[in-house]
């Protein structure tokens, strides 16, 4: 019996599916996240590695339940797909030095988000989570990739830049130089933490800051929507910066092409959120609309195409 393997390894979490011949997915394994630009690399060797053996024993131990035998064929992992956040050049020499997984591909974290978007057609795709990047697909089917520069170099609109400006805002607050808001009151909630020196210091110590700053973002868009405009405009201005970058992408891709006749997808929960949505409209030509499915439907759907 054949199988194949699709994982969507992300900053936050690491999910994969084990697809049998048919295309139907047959188990699935969710571990945390594997960038080895947040976790490092042994890491995430380890966290990738443990989840392809897990699904390999549980393609074992369906074949076995099918067989109702133990002396039953061994199953064959004909097949894995890696979309991968993080460096290409760490995945793809990951990739080469697996065995027993079949034909191994690694691709970015970005190509399941575009195919969600676009079906397979031309267009473009953006997305927020911890990081952020656009994926686009030419009228010549040719893939581009803009932004997803990481955490340290700034990825506009993404869990990360939108934390680390609410940070920012809350420590001038609480060292007095600027007028108390809710954001001081949430950063002091978020650490535990009295004063702006204390969170200093813990944020500059705590060797998973980043992914502690990313955190905070759920309830600066729980304040925007209550009509916190210090938090609306800490978002607004994030996400301003992805939207002019995939206004760029657009303009070179489909130079002939009205914005609005554009496939133009939002994928994950800042961009789709409704406030965020609406600043979007108002800032960009293109006719967004959110992404339906989960990043590893994008994944089921490139094994799909694969068969």
């Amino acid at each position: 019996m054949s199988f194949k393997i699709g994982v969507d390894g992300g900053g936050t979490k690491t999910e994969c599916i084990l697809v049998n011949a048919e295309g139907t997915v047959v188990a699935v394994h969710v571990g945390t996240g594997c960038n080895p630009s947040v976790v490092g690399p042994e890491q995430a060797r380890s966290i990738v590695t443990a989840a392809l053996n897990s699904l390999r024993a549980q393609a074992n131990a369906h074949t076995a339940g099918l067989t109702r035998t133990p002396f039953g064929p061994a199953p064959e992992i004909s097949e894995t797909l890696l979309c991968m956040a993080g460096s290409r050049g760490f995945w793809g020499e990951f990739a080469e030095k697996l065995n027993g997984f079949g034909k191994i591909t690694a691709l970015d974290d970005s190509l399941p988000v575009l195919e969600l978007a676009t079906n397979g057609k031309a267009g473009l795709v953006l997305h927020a989570g911890t990081g952020s990047f656009v994926a686009a697909r030419g009228s010549d089917n040719s893939v581009h990739y803009a932004g997803g520069l990481g955490w340290r170099f700034g990825d506009p609109g993404s869990g990360y830049d939108i934390g680390q400006r609410a940070v920012a805002r809350g420590l001038v607050e609480l060292q007095g130089w600027a007028p108390p808001s809710r954001l001081g009151a949430l950063l002091r909630e978020h650490t535990g933490l009295a004063t702006a020196q204390e969170i200093t210091r813990s944020f500059y110590a705590d060797p998973a800051s980043n992914q502690k700053i990313a955190e905070l973002t759920p309830a600066l868009l729980r304040l925007a929507s209550e009509g916190d405009q210090n938090a609306q405009q800490i978002i607004f201005q994030s996400v301003a910066g992805l939207v002019d970058l995939a206004g760029r992408v657009a303009e070179k891709l489909f130079p002939s092409s009205r914005p609005d006749t554009v496939r133009a997808g939002l994928s994950g929960p800042i961009l789709t959120h409704p406030l965020v949505m609406q600043a979007i409209a108002t800032r960009s030509s293109l006719a967004f609309a959110p992404v339906e499915g989960k990043p590893i439907e994008g994944v089921r759907r490139l094994l799909d195409n694969k068969r």
